[in-house]
């Protein structure tokens, strides 16, 4: 019998999920280093599904949790943007299937840039509603932050098209609605639906920053995402204070 080569071997184990299987004790055999690598590579990334599954498993408990206790539509709340110097603070509210699935998810500040434009995609696909409220620089000003992120979050609730939640999952906050809810602290590290109403949350503040960039580009919103970094800094004691300004925030009011 003609050995198989090292690359088909490779394409091989790529559908292989278990040790048990025939293919996979036959590949064992094989002596080549080449196949050691293969195998070697292939308990590597076996390991790392078994972990995310773990993930995913652990951050649905507060899910079936309450679909126990016959909630069905439970949304997730969740908000980004509390610390910068400028921009608005961006709030999401994410309603997900029973059957919903996507290994990786988690708190959108743990994930990169790409890892999050792929799952903002897939949530927003997949998603039974989602919706987004923000609250801007000015009403932030008016406000102060934290009801400034109390209201964006609501304004998420009321974005919902086509369906009323029957639970919510927030993340470190208490909202006034005559609903259901739990306050998770770091939520979105503990919750599959405050995980995903995170990224969206992000992805759509870091675009409308993006976009700040693009009528602003000497500001560099593209890098700090309104955060006080040195250049952020830089540029307005340069340029000045713009109406995207949080001018009640400590750093902002020493250059107006």
């Amino acid at each position: 019998m003609k050995k198989r080569t090292i690359k088909e071997i490779n394409e091989l184990m790529a559908s292989i999920s278990k040790e048990e299987d025939p293919l996979f004790q036959e590949i064992l055999e094989d002596e080549r280093k080449g196949v050691h690598q293969i195998i070697e590579r292939w308990h590597k990334s076996q390991q790392k599904q078994q972990l995310l599954e773990k993930q995913f498993n652990d951050m649905s408990v507060y899910e079936q949790e309450a679909r126990s206790f016959g909630y069905q539509k439970i949304a997730g709340i969740d908000e980004v943007g509390r610390g910068p110097l400028a921009g608005p603070v961006v709030a999401a509210c994410v309603v997900l299937p029973e059957d919903f699935k996507l290994l990786g998810l988690t708190d959108s500040k743990k994930l990169s840039k790409g890892q999050r434009d792929l799952f903002y995609d897939e949530i927003m696909y997949r998603a039974l509603a989602v919706g987004i409220g923000e609250a801007t620089a000015k009403e932030i000003d008016h406000l102060n932050i934290y009801q400034a992120s109390k209201k964006a979050m609501m304004r998420a609730i009321d974005d919902l098209h086509g369906i009323s939640p029957d639970h919510l999952l927030v993340d470190a906050m208490e909202l006034p609605v005559d609903v259901s809810q739990l306050s998770l602290i770091k939520g979105d590290a503990k919750s599959i639906s405050i995980a995903a109403s995170s990224v969206i949350a992000k992805v759509t503040r870091d675009r409308y920053m993006e976009k700040l960039h693009s009528k602003y580009p000497e500001y560099h919103f593209d890098k700090h995402m309104g955060y006080g970094t040195k250049v952020h800094l830089e540029a307005m004691k340069e340029f000045g204070i713009l109406e995207d300004h949080r001018k009640s925030f400590a750093p902002v009011k020493a250059y107006l």
